[in-house]
């Protein structure tokens, strides 16, 4: 057994409020966890409105000058801050490992995946043009603009302590906007690092600024006069609140939920290829991801053989601490989340399913005190069933058996989830199919875990997204930035004001 930590003995995470660490005003704190250990590493500050004031009067202060600067300007200092963020990834991926616990290989692919937004956000500047039309009317012109919002806010999620951040602040800030981050309480120090290398790169103090927290920093954002628009991904329930507050308080919100991602296999399809790719979409990061395949339908002609072969393959994972030598899978974030998906797998027994591969109780030389759980497998699962209707996010993989392309389409698009989602299959009519008639926001063909490439944007239907606008890509600068028409005319001696009448133009 560890010895219990002193949390006398820890350090804490400072705030980072106009461009350098700061301590919070408020006295709660938390106490960040390594998850492959059970240990108190750190403890983070959870800020009060105080602290929030703080942080946006800072960016707004900020605003008006970092929105006059050319946007070559502000790509320029994106430049740099891309090269920083890829000469400390090795340094980030640690910092995801010790505070989420995913292995080193994944940490390292989610750092690389945010900073191919931020070489996206260098290019910007061309997004930022507007639309021209000469002589509308007569002498009369129109052209359109995009302009920044002002202080913009993101609340990301535990699992991607750095992918998910770099989706949101460095796209508002190339379109001229200052941000205010939240990251998770849990993963503090990736974004407190972030936020170093951006002030290394050139970016003015107050651009952006960090703050931790519980629901109080997040109210206490979300009610702020002066923050224009919310990002957030995190779990449905939550994200549903947060665009409903938002939008009573008449700020713009992009609000990405939780998800059951369904892979459909058909009998067509190479089952080897097929098993391969949805072990590492399922029990990759443990699970713990909003584009985790957690829902297989297969064909009934192949299922079986399916099934064997995911047993197979998940039985021979590895389970170890994320910065051990090549684990498959690490731990679960805390204690109380791997219990839970742990009485996710008594449900499924309970309630009838077939539990093929049973991952509780799974003990990790070294590590007893780690939140760990294996790979778990379900077959024969109905969609009245608890392990198919809620999103467990953990290491646990059902298998239901449909008999046609038909039953899997409409079943998929009964579910109220609707983030991502693959077919197998070597039938390019089938897959056309599926992708025109899914109602799903992302899809793949053989493609188990579709997550778009940063010039395309990321997002859901139905429950797995409120808002209009996907993250990233082009949707991510829309969503930062508002449009403006400007009609113009310049008079000569000839020419008449308009009347009282409606003005037209042709």
């Amino acid at each position: 057994m560890n010895k219990p930590t002193d949390i006398n003995t820890v350090s804490t995470v400072p705030l980072w409020i106009d461009g350098k660490a700061q301590p919070a005003s408020s006295t709660r704190t938390a106490g960040v966890t390594n998850p492959a250990t059970g240990s108190i590493t750190r403890q983070v500050p959870l800020a009060n409105a105080q602290d929030v004031d703080a942080a946006v009067a800072s960016a707004q202060r900020a605003f008006p000058g970092w929105r006059d600067t050319p946007p070559l300007r502000r790509a320029r200092i994106l430049m740099r801050y891309r090269e920083l963020l890829d000469a400390h990834r090795d340094e980030l991926a640690q910092l995801v490992t010790e505070e989420h616990g995913k292995v080193l290989a994944d940490a390292g692919g989610s750092v690389q995946r945010g900073i191919e937004v931020v070489e996206f956000a260098l290019g910007i500047p061309h997004l930022l043009k507007g639309e021209m039309s000469e002589d509308v009317g007569t002498g009369v012109d129109t052209h359109s603009l995009r302009q920044p919002l002002g202080v913009c806010a993101g609340i990301t999620p535990f699992n991607f302590p750095v992918m998910v951040p770099l989706w949101m602040f460095p796209v508002a800030i190339a379109c001229g906007n200052t941000f205010v981050l939240k990251p998770s309480e849990k993963v503090p120090s990736a974004a407190m690092r972030m936020a170093e290398l951006f002030k290394e790169a050139g970016l003015p103090d107050g651009v952006l600024n960090v703050v931790h927290g519980d629901k109080e920093a997040v109210d206490a954002l979300l009610h702020h006069p002066q923050v224009k628009a919310v990002s957030f991904v995190g779990s449905t329930p939550i994200a549903k609140y947060i665009y409903e507050t938002c939008a009573k308080e008449g700020k713009r919100v992009q609000a990405l939920g939780g998800a059951k991602n369904h892979a459909v296999v058909l009998a067509d399809a190479d089952l080897d290829f097929a098993a391969d790719g949805l072990i590492g979409a399922a029990y990759g990061s443990a699970g713990e991801r909003c584009m985790a395949i957690s829902a297989v339908v297969a064909v009934e002609e192949v299922a079986d053989q399916l099934v064997e072969k995911l047993k197979t393959a998940a039985g021979k994972l590895k389970i170890g601490a994320g910065n051990s030598k090549n684990p498959d899978m690490g731990p679960l974030i805390t204690r109380a989340h791997r219990d839970k998906v742990s009485g996710y797998v008594d449900q499924g027994v309970a309630q009838g399913a077939k539990l093929v591969l049973d991952g509780r109780g799974v003990k990790v030389p070294g590590h007893e005190d780690g939140f760990f759980i294996g790979a778990t497998l379900f077959d024969h699962v109905r969609t009245d069933m608890s392990i198919y209707q809620d999103e467990i996010f953990g290491p646990v993989l059902v298998v239901l058996r449909v008999k046609s392309l038909n039953d899997a389409i409409a079943m998929i698009n009964a579910n109220p989830y609707a983030n991502g989602t693959a077919v197998f299959t070597r039938s390019g009519g089938a897959a056309r199919r599926f992708e025109r008639e899914i109602e799903v926001g992302m899809v793949g063909v053989n493609v188990p875990i579709p997550v778009p490439i940063a010039y395309y944007s990321f997002g859901g239907w139905r429950n797995s997204l409120f808002g209009d606008q996907h993250v990233h890509g082009p949707e991510g600068v829309r969503f930062y930035t508002r449009g403006k028409v400007v009609t113009t005319r310049w008079p000569d001696d000839k020419a008449v004001a308009g009347g009282f009448n409606m003005p037209t133009l042709g």
